[in-house]
């Protein structure tokens, strides 16, 4: 039996190696050696800064992908596109450039712009790279003071813009955005929001917000820009316009297409364009403006003003209207227009002796008109060349040439003085010189004058009447049958009258009394009239609107020397 002997080849490999060694010194060669050196990768040397091309700069592990067309890298992982850095845990590089990133997302460009997430998916055909973040975390982006956060994050690096558009907050040092639509230029600064957008103050003890469906932020200049409705709130009032901006530094607003400012005391300033300085309280408007005073029950219109909330003061100016409405809404408005009208306040500080208080401070009101004054309300009109109203007092000054219409009477003066009640006549006093003319029938008129003029009214007419100084009246007693016959001419130093239903019930006159009773059809011109009559009929606005009919007439009027002076 043959015997299997023990051979093993650990025995026979000294002898093979030393057989290669002969034939390798043979052939000239050296024996193959295990090498342990790490393989680097080689860099191309195509240009890393191509705008154009994504390239790999590192990776701890290069895998085959389970297709062709892709690459694993895996191990702080580091991608380059122009400036542009991309790094992650890691990532699926395809042959197109394109890229899937995973973990630990980050994107640098420079030493300003920074973005966060968790994972990225870029598409090198539209250069448009897309950032999630995991459930219950957000995508961050800062660029040096500013900061945006949300859930999907674009960035698009061929016009080096991000966009959101699944509800975003961006914020810088002055004030917080947020929106479900917004984009972002770091290269421009520019930000836009779009629907529900909301930006708030974080500027120490500022309490502003604006609301709007679409804006545009400067994060640089901290300006808004408004294109649609949209409202900015504060705690100094509230701003209502379609288009303008606001510098949120500056607390200043540009506004145009019809825009509205309310104050905190309810007065509203509108106008076509608009400028409002919310740290002044300052306000100006252009064309077609309207300013509400809602305390003192009066619109003002025109076509340029402004309005400086802190003083409580307006001045209207081109085509100006007053406005003054009663708490009665069954009064009439008054309408009053000069060219310019305007309206403030004065504060009178307290007096003290001693320790004690005298007068308390206090302060009123005032409206100012001038020059040109003509005003309409369906019981009374008027016009003069300034008028002034005081608040406080409920007094009503008209100056210079003062004319004044009731019905069929006619008053006028160098000064008319009207206590009001509620925007209604209680007292009215004419205190250097004043002439009073009533139209009886064509060209017969009542008439009385003297130096000093003193009425009541009640129901918006006429109760008693008070004349002092040079008295003389002419006036045409009524006949049983409703006729008139007699002219009566009188000159006395006081005269008192009462009324009744607008008719004369009373009359006296002391101390020394002259007068003469004469039939019309003997009584001359020269006893129909007083020296001084004058009757304006020509001039009395018939409306609202004939307020602003200023004629050669008036002008005329408003250049002659004071009632009462001329020969």
């Amino acid at each position: 039996m043959m015997r299997r002997s023990r051979f093993s080849w650990l025995r026979i490999l000294p002898l093979i190696a030393a057989i290669a060694t002969v034939m390798c010194a043979a052939w000239g060669r050296t024996p193959l050696r295990r090498d342990h050196t790490p393989i680097k990768p080689s860099i191309p040397s195509a240009n890393r800064l191509a705008p154009n091309r994504v390239f790999l700069e590192h990776a701890d592990e290069l895998r085959k992908g389970r297709f062709n067309n892709y690459q694993v890298v895996v191990g702080n992982v580091q991608f380059r596109k122009g400036g542009m850095y991309m790094y992650c845990d890691s990532a699926l590089f395809f042959e197109n450039d394109s890229l899937e990133a995973f973990g630990n997302v980050r994107m640098e460009q420079g030493d300003t712009l920074f973005v966060y997430a968790d994972q990225l998916v870029y598409g090198d055909s539209s250069q448009l790279a897309t950032l999630y973040a995991e459930a219950g975390k957000l995508v961050r982006l800062i660029n040096r003071d500013v900061h945006l956060t949300t859930e999907i994050f674009n960035y698009d690096l061929g016009i080096e813009l991000g966009y959101y558009e699944v509800g975003g907050t961006l914020w810088d040092k002055s004030n917080k955005l947020t929106s479900w639509y917004g984009e972002y230029s770091p290269a421009t600064k520019e930000a836009i929001f779009e629907d529900q957008v909301h930006l708030h103050s974080l500027r120490p003890n500022d309490t502003l917000d604006i609301y709007t469906q679409q804006m545009l932020y400067n994060t640089v200049t901290h300006i808004a820009t408004l294109d649609t409705t949209s409202t900015i709130v504060s705690g100094d009032g509230t701003i209502y316009t379609t288009y303008g901006t606001y510098n949120t530094e500056l607390q200043q607003a540009d506004l145009y297409s019809r825009s509205m400012v309310k104050a905190r005391n309810g007065n509203t300033l509108t106008g076509d364009t608009l400028f409002y300085d919310r740290e002044r309280g300052f306000g100006r408007a252009i064309g077609s403006i309207e300013l509400t005073d809602s305390a003192n029950r009066a619109i003002l219109t025109g076509d340029e003003g402004f309005y400086y909330e802190l003083r409580d003061s307006a001045r209207v100016w081109g085509r100006a209207l007053a406005r003054q409405y009663s708490e009665n809404e069954d009064a009439d408005t008054l309408y009053l227009h000069a060219d310019t009208i305007r309206t403030f306040q004065i504060f009178t500080p307290a007096v003290y002796e001693g320790d004690s208080l005298v007068t308390a401070a206090d302060s009123t009101h005032y409206m100012v008109a001038a020059p040109h004054v003509r005003f309409f309300r369906t019981d009374l009109q008027g016009l003069c060349d300034s008028m002034t109203l005081v608040q406080r007092d409920s007094m009503m000054y008209l100056d210079k040439h003062p004319v004044v219409w009731s019905g069929d009477r006619q008053i006028f003066g160098n000064e008319i003085q009207v206590h009001l009640q509620d925007s209604t006549a209680d007292w009215a006093r004419l205190p250097r010189f004043g002439f009073m003319a009533e139209l009886v029938d064509e060209e017969f008129y009542n008439q009385l004058t003297g130096k000093e003029m003193f009425a009541t009214f009640a129901d918006r007419s006429i109760r008693h009447l008070d004349v002092s100084g040079n008295v003389q009246a002419i006036y045409l007693p009524m006949e049983n049958d409703s006729t008139y016959n007699k002219i009566s001419n009188i000159e006395s130093s006081f005269l008192s009258a009462e009324f009744s239903n607008r008719q004369l019930d009373r009359l006296k006159m002391w101390s020394e009394t002259n007068g003469t009773m004469t039939p019309l059809y003997l009584a001359k011109k020269n006893l129909y009239y007083l020296p001084q009559f004058r009757w304006f009929e020509p001039l009395r606005p018939k409306d609202p609107e004939d307020v602003f009919n200023i004629s050669r007439e008036m002008l005329d009027l408003m250049a002659e020397p004071e009632f009462g002076t001329r020969p």
